[in-house]
């Protein structure tokens, strides 16, 4: 395995700059230790989480036609490889692929679905990288056209614009006759975003709450993590869910000899995601030098997957 996952004085630098901030946030990359790892698998589980049932859905129906435009002998470079649910359905219908690098910041996650693959795929070559794909990072040598394949609408943590530039940069990476496969989730209801991110069990308000956990854990801080509750809503004029834990009362954080205070009521932000229509993402892609090949969804336009080529 190669490692270019951040360390712990990244992670310690990351999480002091976001709290010192007006307004306050904690990277959402940082939920993905083994436990927020596990909690985020029960989330897509609860009925209120339609973007991975769908996007599973897609990939059973389109697959095949899928796997002919990514074509016999290529490198398959899956970003934020999670459980490798959606992944096995793909490996399913590539011809003769020549390797599959799995890329993941928690090395957790990354070993589970390794190990999980090897034993579905003996054949396969497997090399996992554990890395922050938001950072350059190196891959490994492997011969074969280099697909990209970016599931789980985690592009919409990223701004319109930091998308678009990661969309540039990864295609770049690809290399000549290099593509991407994409999943997007699509703009709807705004009480369907909402329901998602806020389901009745609580899995969603414990995975939020978690980060919290880890500081304390990992860095010292001494966070009481029940005076914070989890919000979460969707933000209409930007186009984006946004994730909060909100501080129940006055409290303070300390943190590498600095003392961060919070008002009752302050947040601190987590996570944003980003929804598009099919419009918006077409031109975002073209905006940044990506042209959008194909383009799959589910019958009610909850979710979609794209296939990106240098334009």
């Amino acid at each position: 395995m190669v490692y270019f996952a951040p360390g712990k004085e990244t992670f310690l630098h990351d999480v002091l700059d976001g709290l010192q901030r007006r307004e306050k946030k904690i990277p959402c990359k940082y939920f993905y230790d083994e436990r927020g790892s596990r909690l985020f698998d029960a989330i897509c589980r609860t009925e209120e989480y339609y973007p991975t049932r769908t996007e599973v859905q897609i990939l059973h129906n389109y697959a095949a036609d899928m796997a002919r435009l990514a074509g016999p002998g290529a490198v398959l470079v899956e970003l934020g490889s999670g459980s490798g649910l959606k992944t096995r359905l793909l490996l399913e219908y590539l011809s003769r692929p020549a390797a599959f690098v799995p890329v993941d910041i928690s090395r957790f996650r990354l070993m589970e679905s390794s190990r999980e693959l090897r034993s579905r795929f003996p054949r396969l070559k497997i090399l996992p990288v554990c890395a922050d794909f938001t950072a350059p990072f190196r891959l490994p040598e492997a011969a074969g056209r280099r697909v990209f394949y970016f599931p789980g609408s985690t592009i919409g943590n990223f701004s319109p614009e930091e998308a678009g530039e990661l969309l540039g940069r990864l295609l770049e990476d690809a290399g000549p006759g290099g593509a991407l496969l994409i999943g997007v989730d699509l703009k709807k209801d705004k009480r369907v975003l909402e329901a998602a991110y806020n389901d009745r069990s609580g899995m969603t308000a414990a995975f939020n709450r978690n980060v919290l956990r880890r500081l304390n854990d990992e860095l010292g801080t001494g966070i009481c993590t029940e005076k914070f509750t989890h919000r979460a809503f969707y933000n209409e004029a930007e186009g984006r869910i946004e994730m909060h834990l909100v501080s129940g009362a006055e409290q303070t954080i300390e943190l590498a000899g600095e003392t961060i205070r919070l008002r009752e009521n302050e947040s601190i932000c987590t996570e944003h995601s980003y929804k598009y229509s099919l419009e918006d993402f077409q031109n975002l892609a073209g905006t940044f030098g990506a042209s959008v090949e194909r383009t799959w969804t589910d019958p009610a336009r909850l979710f979609s997957v794209h296939y990106l080529a240098r334009a």
